[in-house]
């Protein structure tokens, strides 16, 4: 019996779900039930109503996320080293600092973010519907965290103010993306659409056909006729996009786009995890109960 076999026989056993980030290993996407972005897989797992563990295979934020939202499951992550840089960049005393200067502006967090942070926000949002979500509050200054790319993007997009909280958060992977090494893939490719994720900069942004989150990305490359694509987010879901659009050719904007926390998680580590339950991720209830509000009220 193959460690996939192994891993199928025991989510049947323990009534588990496997959810996978669209930026996981092939061979994890290829044995998870759903595979996507962070809240979508979320609320999956909340759809789930019989199951009773949810392998949560990407970052610690994540999974964070779905205890938040399936308080009645359990919750496990294959690799606690697996970390969001990014989330790491925002902590509670910086919210609070900024929110001293700005008493009465609405605090919009991008889900990638501790639970800690999501409890000190009004509202959270995704890469998908930050535009909406800014869009749909009655201000024209709102505290934006932590993505700053993802926060010029939507200030573009909406003419409202938006500070960016920190200054300069980021994700180091996608920083790696340049506008040279499009150009220089154009030449070869000259009928190729750019895709480009808004955590990318302006300058990447700029050179794009369309801008927008992994799910957003998969749904445009199934409705293009479009037989070429250039994709600008990390490396992980050129395998989903391969496998749901045969006959096209997806080409990365640069090859070493690879997320090292998103690639901790791997099969032997996930049936580890499930076999002995552990990696068990919990939020604190006041916590917790604080963050559910900003989730919900984004959904």
């Amino acid at each position: 019996m193959t460690l996939t076999d192994e891993i199928i026989k025991l989510k049947k056993e323990k009534r588990a779900v496997i959810l996978a980030h669209n930026y996981q290993r092939p061979e994890i996407q290829d044995i998870a039930d759903y595979v996507g972005d962070s809240i979508g897989l979320s609320k999956k797992a909340m759809e789930e109503k019989e199951t009773e563990i949810i392998v949560f295979s990407a970052v610690d934020f994540m999974a964070e996320s779905a205890a938040i939202l399936n308080p009645d499951k359990k919750v496990l992550l294959p690799t606690l080293g697996a970390r969001c840089p990014m989330a790491q960049m925002l902590t509670v005393d910086e919210i609070k600092r900024w929110k001293v200067h700005y008493p009465l502006v609405p605090v919009v967090l991008y889900v990638n973010t501790l639970a800690s942070a999501k409890a000190y926000c009004d509202i959270c949002c995704t890469s998908a519907n930050a535009v909406e979500v800014v869009e749909s509050l009655n201000a024209e200054t709102v505290l934006f965290g932590p993505d700053r790319n993802l926060a010029e993007y939507v200030q573009r997009k909406t003419g409202k103010t938006i500070i960016p909280i920190p200054e300069r958060g980021f994700c180091p992977t996608h920083l790696l993306f340049q506008p040279e090494d499009v150009q220089m893939l154009k030449m070869k490719h000259p009928d190729a659409v750019v895709m480009v994720h808004p955590e990318c900069t302006l300058e990447m942004q700029n050179v794009a056909d369309f801008i927008g989150s992994t799910s957003q990305m998969c749904r445009y490359a199934r409705e293009s006729n479009a037989k070429t694509f250039i994709v600008a987010t990390e490396e992980g879901l050129l395998h989903r996009l391969r496998k749901e659009n045969l006959g096209k050719q997806f080409i990365l904007a640069y090859e070493d786009a690879v997320c090292p926390n998103m690639k901790l998680n791997t099969l032997e580590r996930l049936y580890t995890a499930l076999k002995e339950e552990k990696h068990v991720i919990t939020v604190p209830e006041p916590v917790a109960k604080r963050a559910r509000k900003a989730l919900e009220r984004m959904f």
